[in-house]
């Protein structure tokens, strides 16, 4: 797979928007409307500098995304905040890690000095699993913080990783 990770474009939103809302209405990874709408989407994975969005893109198709903003304003700027989507058909290929690598790169470029995803949900297992090979560590869980659809009352892992 020969995976190009690059700057998004709004040539590429109309890629990515459908894997947003397959996750979004999937309701097992993010705390995001069930209903969430392809504006409120769109505002939120297109965000201004310091932040960013990464795309991964095989022969034109977007395969995944990864939006990279200050976790806190003023005095908490410096620490990055994470969110990455991988389209069903590309998962365990690789992009969700060439997708990691990129933004820890992205991220310290932009001068932040850390970074930290601040709802994990515990039974993403896969994900968790490739934070913590990416050098990031579960700092603190909140019990029972997200309504899974099948697991019911899950945790949410906060992740921390100096960059």
């Amino acid at each position: 797979m020969s995976v190009e990770i690059r700057p998004i474009t709004d040539a590429d939103w109309p890629g990515l928007w459908p894997i947003i809302e397959a996750v979004a209405r999937a309701g097992e990874t993010y705390a995001y409307p069930l209903d969430m709408t392809e504006a409120q989407a769109r505002g939120m994975w297109m965000p201004p500098a310091p932040g960013g969005t990464l795309v991964a893109v095989e022969d034109g198709l977007v395969l995944g995304a990864a939006k990279i903003i200050p976790n806190q304003q003023g005095n908490g700027a410096h620490v990055a905040n994470g969110s990455f989507m991988v389209a069903p058909a590309a998962r365990g290929k690789g992009v969700a890690r060439a997708l990691g690598d990129a933004a820890l790169t992205f991220a310290r470029d932009a001068g932040f000095q850390a970074m930290q995803f601040n709802a994990v949900v515990e039974t993403n297992t896969v994900a968790v699993a490739l934070w913590e090979k990416l050098g990031f560590t579960v700092v603190g869980t909140v019990p029972d913080a997200f309504d899974h659809p099948t697991h019911g009352l899950v945790g949410l892992h906060i992740m921390y990783r100096r960059l």
